[in-house]
């Protein structure tokens, strides 16, 4: 048997952090879920955008440069 490589968490995080928000959505009804996307539809100062694919590493480099830390 193979030995799972762990996997590093993002700053702030960790494995419990993880576990409860893997559960929060899959516990979510589908109401919940449609609740929620509707939300971040409606966000203020947030715009959604298709781009392709390849792109996203370069918009993730400007958005983090424009976002204090």
């Amino acid at each position: 048997m193979t030995k799972k490589k762990k996997q590093p968490y993002p700053e702030g995080w960790d494995e419990e952090r993880v576990r409860k928000l893997a559960e929060y959505y899959d516990n979510q009804t589908e109401d919940e879920q449609v609740a929620e996307h509707e939300a971040a539809l409606r966000a203020v100062g947030n715009t959604i955008v298709v781009v392709p694919t390849e792109l996203v590493p370069e918009i993730v480099k400007l958005i983090s440069k424009k976002q204090p830390a």
